[in-house]
């Protein structure tokens, strides 16, 4: 059956291209809520017949908020869709959320069944270039999922997009990483330095990371903490808690350097996604 387009999904779709959300992120959205693509194409394409200046435009640091979850009122659980998440710990400077109860046991036994079977020594993005390299650093084992790619990654991109106000498609693919004992990830930022040539490449895919979140996956017996040095900060690694934070520009003072301290024993197993300002492509 046919969908109505109502006055009242026009509107919101004029209010979310106002705001900046690009139109394959309102595409994504309205598949989410239940929305047929032909009612979307039909509301796009009376707002271009009736409104021609208000352009689909793409979200930059700029022009619009961080991701990032809803602390108003200090709330002890946020509802992320289809899961409630716990709020352990935040901090303002650097911004960073601390969640409990962000994965289930079987999510995280999923994702690493998945990815056991790809995994290949991580890469880092070569700033100098615009590709990947090897880096001394960095001394875990990794793979990338596609957007969706199970129906265990589907789940939990949407559970993030959900709890961080962000749409799913600003995220990169996820990344799950395996540490075993003694590999870690020494102090680095998560955005791309402006000032380094390869940087304009990697930004054509969706812009300036603005946010990260590293979520455990399986519990190593010692050490293998996130660690923020500029604020003296240890996340524990426990199995199904993530850490969120986040920076406004692509700079130090956001106090976002952060690392993962050595595994001392066992093996430590986290997934990774980064936010772009924009669809990531």
């Amino acid at each position: 059956m046919t969908q109505p387009v109502t006055p009242e999904l026009r509107e919101w779709v004029v209010a979310q291209l106002a705001a900046g959300h690009s139109v394959a992120a309102l595409r994504t959205s309205m598949r989410m809520a239940g929305w047929q693509d032909t009612a979307t194409d039909a509301a796009l394409a009376e707002i271009e017949r009736g409104a021609p200046e208000i352009a689909p435009v793409t979200v930059t640091a700029a022009s619009a908020a961080l991701p990032g979850p809803d602390l108003e009122g200090s709330p002890l659980y946020l509802e992320a869709g289809d899961r409630r998440v716990h709020v352990l710990h935040t901090l303002a400077h650097p911004r960073v959320v601390v969640f409990g109860d962000l994965l289930a046991d079987e999510e995280c036994e999923a994702l690493i069944a998945s990815a056991r079977k790809r995994l290949a020594r991580s890469l880092t993005v070569e700033t100098q270039t615009g590709g990947e390299v090897l880096n001394v650093d960095r001394t875990s084992d990794g793979m990338f999922f596609e957007r969706g790619e199970t129906e265990v990654v589907a789940r939990v991109e949407q559970r993030i997009a959900a709890l961080l106000n962000w749409p799913l498609v600003f995220g990169e693919g996820l990344q799950v990483l395996r540490y075993g004992p003694g590999a870690q990830y020494r102090p680095h930022y998560d955005y791309f330095d402006p000032g380094e040539p390869g940087t304009p490449t990697i930004l054509r895919r969706g812009g300036q990371r603005v946010g990260t979140l590293v979520m455990y996956l399986q519990e190593p017996v010692k050490g293998g903490a996130t660690t923020f040095p500029d604020v003296g900060l240890e996340v524990a690694p426990k199995r199904g808690t993530g850490v969120f934070f986040s920076y406004d520009r692509p700079h130090p003072d956001t106090r976002t350097l952060h690392g993962g301290a050595p595994v001392l024993e066992g093996e430590k197993w986290v997934a990774t996604k980064w936010l772009r300002e924009r669809e990531f492509i």
